[in-house]
């Protein structure tokens, strides 16, 4: 038996280049999946997924990653994104489950479920960086993957400004962490505040930043989170609530992959 011929995808055919080969081999609906959060130690991890329309309509301005984009511009897309695509969605972890799954897994769990909550049922599947198995669809992971993909690119435009509005939110709630100018990310600011203050219900109590000011850096990255909210507030903790069928909370354990990168480590190289 003769093997297809090959796809070729030339570099310079852009960010659309890789659908629009996909899509000739009849993959016409290609879903693209990313996150964001996954290097903050405060705040929510958010997945989206995304498929464009083929053709001009599919081609948005400015889209690009969403780590690249200004964020005048990454609102500009996340609007044009929500408008012209087939189908999208949004999934929201909360610290709580990071700290009791694993961030890794909760990671993976969150793309599975962005991917599976799409209402228009993906041919093809491109994740950024990590392979996610159990799609019923084939996939492929990509290296930089919102730098390659369109679809990617737009998910990741969808899980940034998700996640940057509720923490805005949550800096309303509290105030003193700066969480609305470094959106839970390592900085100065939020160190000295984490000295200062000590954490808050909505911290990664599985870094090692946010365990040892906690003082239970001792324990195993799943047991530092205290039964009990930090005496910063009493209030209970988050579970983010859905929106119109496209945000929820991802659950389930799957069985656990090699990490590349320690859940209880603080990732300070990581961009926002």
């Amino acid at each position: 038996m003769l093997s297809p011929p090959r796809t070729v995808v030339r570099r310079e055919g852009g960010l659309y280049a890789l659908e629009r080969a996909l899509q000739r081999r009849g993959f016409r609906n290609v879903a693209g999946a990313d996150e964001a959060g996954r290097g903050a130690c405060a705040g929510p991890l958010v997945a989206a997924a995304a498929i464009l329309p083929e053709g001009r309509r599919g081609e948005i301005d400015e889209l690009a990653d969403s780590k690249l984009l200004t964020a005048a511009a990454r609102e500009r897309v996340y609007a044009e994104v929500v408008a012209r695509a087939l189908a999208w969605s949004v999934v929201i972890i909360p610290p709580v489950e990071v700290d009791g799954r694993g961030l890794h897994v909760c990671n993976l769990a969150a793309m599975r479920r962005a991917l599976a909550s799409l209402t228009t049922r993906p041919d093809y599947v491109l994740t950024d960086g990590f392979p996610v198995d159990g799609l019923g669809a084939p996939g492929l992971a990509v290296w930089k993957g919102d730098r390659v993909a369109a679809c990617v690119a737009a998910a990741s435009v969808l899980a940034k400004v998700t996640r940057d509005r509720l923490m805005v939110e949550l800096d309303g709630r509290f105030p003193d962490y700066g969480f609305a100018v470094h959106k839970g990310y390592i900085t100065d600011e939020h160190s000295a505040a984490l000295i200062r203050l000590g954490p808050c219900v909505e911290h990664r109590f599985s870094y090692v930043n946010v365990a040892a000011v906690s003082g239970r850096g001792n324990r195993p990255p799943r047991a530092r989170r205290p039964a009990i909210p930090a005496p910063v507030t009493a209030e209970p903790l988050m579970l983010w609530p859905a929106s119109e069928g496209t945000v929820g909370v991802a659950s389930g354990e799957q069985p656990r992959p090699p990490v590349p990168v320690g859940e209880d480590e603080a990732m300070e190289g990581e961009k926002r």
